[in-house]
């Protein structure tokens, strides 16, 4: 059977970029690859084996183009409003926190932040189906 082990994203700054995933989500660096053209930094959190690979492409000064094809990434959390709290004390600018009602029923909790290339991730409460 598949497993997912890591999702892929372009960014210009490898130094802020992993200060942004270390502070809002307590990532680390666990491998980085340099290459003549290009360096891969592998990032992991504490609560999964799921990476996210930043590849820093050596001759990219401009941001890249995010398109209308990439949606976010997803974290889970125990307590929605104390990281939001915590996000918007480290200056991360989290937006507000919504809710999702399906039938009546809550079926998300949730705020969006920007991480320093302007990929979106979605930062969710701990709640039925995400776990």
């Amino acid at each position: 059977m598949a497993k997912p082990i890591h999702s892929m994203i372009r960014v210009v700054d490898e130094a802020r970029s992993v200060d942004f995933y270390r502070r809002a989500f307590g990532m680390r660096v666990t491998d980085r690859f340099a290459f003549e053209a290009f360096t891969l930094v592998y990032l992991l959190g504490e609560a999964s084996d799921f990476e996210l690979e930043l590849t820093i492409n050596h001759d990219r000064t401009e941001p890249y183009a995010l398109g209308d094809g990439y949606g976010h990434i997803a974290f889970v959390v125990d307590d929605l409003a104390a990281e939001h709290t915590r996000f918007t004390a480290e200056g991360l600018a989290p937006n507000p926190i919504r809710e999702f009602h399906r039938d009546g029923t809550l079926m998300a909790k949730f705020f969006f932040v920007q991480d320093p290339d302007g990929y979106r991730i979605e930062v969710l409460q701990r709640h039925g189906r995400y776990r």
